[in-house]
């Protein structure tokens, strides 16, 4: 029998990282194919990978930010060719940049329908956001890990918040268990 935590998929890893000096974006996004700059509606450029999928959006001041990627891998798989691009172009790249996990989102499926209105009393509401007139989920915060979970009336949830991938199980575990204390589990 699969478990809650069997089911859980990384949705979107985001991490950050800079090369240390400014970058003239008009110029990079001439030079480098793909690239999409437009200042009216965004101050960064957008570089996306097709292997892995992520993009990357490249700030004037040298940061950088990854969006998109499945897992922590494929972030460090991503940054590293647009690091080579950079330095293709040659703009100096330090040859480890530091790269910070940001958000990891996950998703993961309880198995059981949820009677969201029992759960927002239940799981304290000082800890909870639920007005289903305005979003159909319920959002609870989590201190540990300290994550952010949506929870929804079909029993499945979103983790958001996590720094590592094993934020979301040990999540999914603590959710599962206040739950099924609560009485409210199936």
């Amino acid at each position: 029998m699969s478990t809650p935590a069997d089911s859980i998929e990384i949705q979107n890893v985001v991490a950050s990282t800079g090369i240390g000096q400014e970058l003239d974006l008009e110029a990079l996004a001439e030079d480098l194919p793909g690239a999409d700059f437009n200042p009216d509606n965004f101050p960064g450029l957008v570089y996306r990978t097709q292997e892995p999928k992520a993009a990357a959006l490249i700030f004037r001041s040298g940061k950088i930010v990854c969006t998109g990627a499945k897992s922590i891998d494929d972030v460090h798989e991503a940054l590293g060719i647009i690091f080579e691009k950079l330095r293709g172009l040659s703009i100096p790249v330090d040859e480890d940049p530091e790269i910070t996990v940001q958000n990891i989102v996950s998703s993961a499926d309880l198995g059981h329908n949820l009677n969201l209105n029992a759960l927002a009393i239940g799981l304290g509401l000082e800890d909870v956001e639920y007005e289903p007139e305005q979003f159909p989920g319920l959002v609870y915060r989590m201190d540990e890990p300290e994550v952010v979970i949506l929870l929804f009336g079909s029993g499945k949830i979103v983790i958001t918040g996590g720094k590592r991938t094993d934020d979301a199980e040990t999540a999914v575990g603590e959710i599962v268990k206040r739950i099924d204390d609560l009485g409210l589990l199936g």
